[in-house]
């Protein structure tokens, strides 16, 4: 499944050579598929190993952040995050950057796999309130820690409202536009965030959060950690039922304001998601579909 334009495409092939030429004493253990994002490719090596390749040369530039910056939040936080074990470096074989990391046992968040929907909102708030509070130990927001959704609403608005158009030509989506878009248009009347800048994971939609026995267990996927204002670290929330959503917001003890500005970041990424991935990704649009529709 190609997604992007400039894609590298990788298969079990292309792993087997990258361990040949870089990680021989892995090279006869198993290899099977582990799914894909939007910006990674992941195979499973063996039973504790994990091998993830960026699908672009954009997506690659995360492999030395999580390599630098992984082994220092770990003892920070209350829930296993992924451990690097390999930093892979580019060959004829793949012509990028990649990781290897500690396989982590675990479920996506879902109906399937959460037992207490409020737990996990309260668990997952004190995750986040210790990310955030983890010293910056001399990170800066600039280059590959300067994710866009760690900064102002506004700076996005004119890639955000052409993607709000392309959602109006497609055929039949069932979204109610004019709404969303209004309280787009509002958040970005409200203030411009202010006060601390702090670690922020980026991405912590459903997928990134593994559990086991009910509960949150894990986050995976940090290429999108960043330093910035927390805004919208909160907007996965609407990913998630009505009590975990309140339970977060009530431990976050988040004010009317902030809320707001996290609805419209949740507005962006999915709006951006269907605009972006239509015709190619109908699992990650259906996502998309489901925020926006909670929102609504």
């Amino acid at each position: 499944m190609t997604l992007h334009e400039n894609e590298i495409g990788v298969d079990e092939a292309v792993v087997r050579s990258l361990l040949r030429e870089q990680r021989p004493e892995w090279a006869d253990l198993p290899v099977s598929p582990a799914g894909a994002g939007t910006d990674n490719t992941m195979y499973r090596l063996g039973s504790h190993l994990l091998i993830r390749l960026p699908r672009t040369p954009d997506n690659a530039k995360a492999v030395q952040k999580e390599q630098t910056w992984l082994p220092r939040l770990a003892p920070h936080l209350p829930c296993r995050i992924p451990e690097p074990v390999h930093a892979g470096t580019p060959s004829s074989a793949f012509p990028l950057a990649w990781s290897v990391y500690r396989w982590i046992d675990g479920d996506e968040a879902g109906p399937g796999s959460v037992t207490d929907w409020p737990a996990f909102g309260a668990d997952l708030a004190a995750t986040v309130q210790r990310l955030h509070s983890v010293p910056l130990m001399g990170a800066v927001r600039q280059g590959g820690l300067s994710w866009y959704r760690g900064g102002g609403l506004g700076a996005c608005d004119r890639w955000i409202s052409e993607y709000f158009d392309t959602c109006g030509t497609i055929p039949g989506l069932d979204l109610d536009l004019a709404y969303l878009r209004h309280l787009w248009r509002s958040a970005l009347a409200l203030p411009e965030p202010s006060g601390r800048q702090v670690w922020l994971h980026g991405d912590l939609k459903p997928t990134n959060l593994l559990v086991q026995q009910g509960k949150l267990h894990a986050v995976i996927d940090f290429g999108c950690l960043s330093v910035g204002f927390p805004d919208a670290e909160h907007a996965p929330v609407w990913d998630l039922p009505p009590g975990a959503r309140q339970a977060y917001w009530d431990a976050m003890s988040l004010d009317d304001v902030t809320w707001s500005r996290a609805r419209a970041w949740a507005i962006a990424v999915g709006v951006s998601g269907v605009a972006y991935y239509w015709d190619t990704y109908p699992a990650f649009v259906g996502a998309c579909l489901s925020r926006l529709r909670a929102i609504t």
